[in-house]
């Protein structure tokens, strides 16, 4: 086995770190994922729907790799990490670290606050830009970056936030 280290080195990145596996669910999956390639019939089948959004928002983050096996039904895509290791290596200043914690910690009920508000924001399919998002949210764009890292449906592409395709509501 090929052993790969995901190296963090931005501030922001760390919110989606840590919420790769802040659900026993999510936990569970990745720790699932990690020893074996799971197809997402038996992901749909251990672990529900939300098995589905949890899978979808790790490869929202880049954590896990795809592959076609040969299953019972034809063709399967499953599922496994990518990475054998993370490794932690940044600096930032402590207005960034406050922001960061804050994003980390947020409710479940104040990220769909943001995320609902950001939505609106987004008129089309260009997404809209993190400036102007953070400036109408009155936030810095570290805190915004976090809350979209942390975000299942929303992603950042270039300087833009946009809808993650193919989220489960």
């Amino acid at each position: 086995m090929v052993s790969r280290i995901k190296v963090v080195n931005d501030v922001g990145e760390l919110v989606s770190i840590f919420h790769a596996a802040d659900t026993d669910t999510k936990r569970k999956l990745l720790i699932d994922l990690s020893t074996s390639w799971i197809t997402m019939p038996t992901i749909e089948q251990k672990y529900g729907i939300e098995g589905k959004r949890a899978l979808l928002y790790l490869d929202k983050i880049k954590l896990i790799e795809s592959q076609w096996i040969t299953g019972e039904n034809g063709p399967e895509k499953a599922y496994h990490t990518y990475y054998t290791s993370v490794q932690i290596n940044l600096m930032g200043s402590m207005n960034e670290l406050a922001d960061i914690i804050y994003a980390t910690t947020l409710s479940e009920t104040k990220l769909l606050e943001y995320e609902d508000t950001i939505q609106k924001m987004i008129t089309n399919d260009e997404g809209v830009f993190m400036g102007d998002a953070a400036e109408k949210l009155d936030i810095s764009q570290t805190l915004l970056r976090g809350i979209v890292k942390r975000s299942s449906i929303l992603q950042i592409k270039g300087y833009k936030i946009v809808t993650v395709s193919g989220i489960i509501q």
